[in-house]
């Protein structure tokens, strides 16, 4: 199948992940979100990875990044108190199909 007939989900499924277990790349700091009214970051992450469970915390799954920096730019309350790339050999590595 051409590449250009994928959806991005299907795109995005074909990257791989080499996760670092040790040292996460993103951090918040969950009391400076909880008092962020809009919560860009639930809306701007394209692979969709902060999420608010029952009670209004936010939760973000460092696992699946794409590494983009959209979340970092769009945190109007600077909850995320750590943005950095991940160390080498670690993180996103996008293919083509």
């Amino acid at each position: 199948m051409s590449i250009s007939k994928l959806s991005a989900p299907e795109l995005l499924s074909l990257n791989r992940f080499n996760v670092d277990e040790e040292e996460p790349h993103i951090l918040l700091d969950k009391e400076i979100c909880k008092g962020c009214d809009s919560k860009p970051c639930l809306y701007v992450c394209p692979a969709v990875l902060y999420k608010l469970d029952n009670h209004g915390e936010i939760s973000f799954d460092y696992a699946g990044c794409l590494e983009c920096g959209t979340c970092r730019v769009m945190c109007q309350k600077r909850g995320i108190i750590k943005w950095v790339y991940p160390r080498s050999t670690f993180g996103v590595s996008y293919r083509q199909g």
